[in-house]
């Protein structure tokens, strides 16, 4: 079994200003996602390159704006209303993919209609952008120790310090010190929604692909895999089960993920079938 690292969150502390590893994952993220759309920039016939900095800039507003709402709407809405700061402490953790995946259509939308492009001709060029800042966020949970796995007895199970994660030793004896080793279902996010979905739509969008088909294989791919893994991964504590005994929030928010990206890919061949 693997000990969790003892990584401090906060990277660098500098009286009350904290800079935390977390948020550093995501700049890494969105770093990344600009340089590798500088790359593939040519694409967008009629699109300039400062055009394409005020697109990427569109879409990281998206990500932290609608990541954040949707957090706190779907999962933390109770403790908002409890105190409404909560809902601008980013930098303790707290986004929702699915929420910050709204934000980033709405942005989109927003700019296509400002520039007069259309919508899925940008959309389809920033599908391959994204994973890798999904990894780099994943990584940033993983270093926050939060969004554990379930219990597992597989050697690479984590075993965290209880005095850290009180939580995951809750049915432990009160003398104990590590929790029982959980799984990493982070950093199998970050290897799944991260670096293999990346590799799919990068080579997948290596050569001209029908309009939607990139947009609908990235909410294929991304729900299927988090649908997956949210079997390992703990439900949220004050969520838990949503249904059938094993249903979670993650897995409702995914469906209809899955079968909207199937749907895409089907009307974007079938269209392109009947203009051959």
């Amino acid at each position: 079994m693997i000990s969790f690292p003892d990584i401090d969150p906060v990277a660098l502390g500098v009286g009350p200003l904290q800079v935390r590893w977390y948020g550093l994952m995501y700049l890494l993220g969105f770093l990344a996602a600009w340089w590798l759309g500088r790359r593939r920039a040519p694409r967008l016939d009629g699109i300039s390159i400062r055009q394409i900095d005020d697109l990427l800039f569109y879409c990281v507003l998206g990500v932290v704006l609608g990541g954040r709402l949707g957090y706190t709407l779907f999962y933390q809405w109770d403790a908002v209303l409890a105190d409404p700061l909560y809902l601008f402490r980013i930098w303790e953790g707290g986004m929702s993919f699915h929420g910050g995946m709204l934000g980033v259509a709405i942005a989109v939308w927003l700019f296509a209609r400002k520039a007069g492009v259309p919508f899925f001709k940008l959309m389809d060029y920033v599908a391959p952008l994204v994973p890798i800042g999904l990894g780099a966020g994943r990584i940033g949970n993983y270093v926050n120790g939060e969004l554990w796995g379930r219990a597992t007895d597989l050697p690479w199970g984590v075993q965290v310090p209880c005095v850290r994660f009180p939580e995951q030793c809750r049915e432990l004896p009160l003398d104990a010190v590590w929790s029982l080793p959980l799984h990493p279902s982070q950093l199998y996010e970050a290897l799944l929604e991260g670096l293999v979905l990346f590799l799919i739509l990068w080579f997948y969008t290596a050569r001209p692909r029908p309009a939607m088909a990139a947009s609908g294989l990235f909410l294929l791919g991304y729900g299927a895999f988090r649908f997956l893994v949210e079997f390992l991964r703990q439900p949220d504590a004050h969520l838990g089960f949503l249904a059938f005994d094993w249903l979670t929030m993650g897995q409702l928010l995914s469906l209809p993920m899955i079968l909207g990206g199937a749907l895409l890919i089907g009307l974007a061949y079938a269209k392109q079938t009947r203009t051959e």
